[in-house]
């Protein structure tokens, strides 16, 4: 498979500032990205063309973060692909929760330059290669 072929990032992501900001740092490091704007989006979205790895907000309208877990986890395609929950939801239960829904980590905006955030979206497309 070719690199390019390889480096497929899904944001998914309702606030239109925030996905166009990680979404041009995200291309500026070399990944192909397709934005959702709430979790339906996203999973019509991984069914047309499974990403490499998923980054997921949680506060979404129609489907929220966890209900997008959730069918995640019922799908043996996309239970493979790594999930890194990027959001503003601090509380220990909410990231208790998205891990044991099946996030590799959970990120909280506030607290993470662009170039943090790539390096884990690096970090874990890396470790899913091999």
């Amino acid at each position: 498979m070719k690199e390019s072929s390889r480096r497929k990032i899904l944001l998914v992501e309702d606030d239109k500032f925030i996905s166009r900001a990680y979404g041009d740092g995200l291309k500026r490091a070399g990944f192909e990205v397709t934005i959702a704007t709430n979790g339906k989006e996203a999973l019509e979205k991984m069914s047309n063309e499974p990403p490499q790895l998923l980054l997921l907000d949680l506060v979404m309208p129609i489907m929220n973060g966890f209900e997008v877990l959730e069918e995640i986890n019922l799908s043996s395609i996309f239970k493979k692909i790594p999930i890194i929950v990027l959001s503003n939801l601090g509380q220990e239960s909410d990231v208790k929760k998205a891990k044991e829904l099946g996030a590799v980590d959970y990120l909280i905006k506030s607290n993470l330059s662009m170039k943090q955030v790539i390096e884990k979206v690096k970090f874990y497309i890396a470790k899913s290669n091999t």
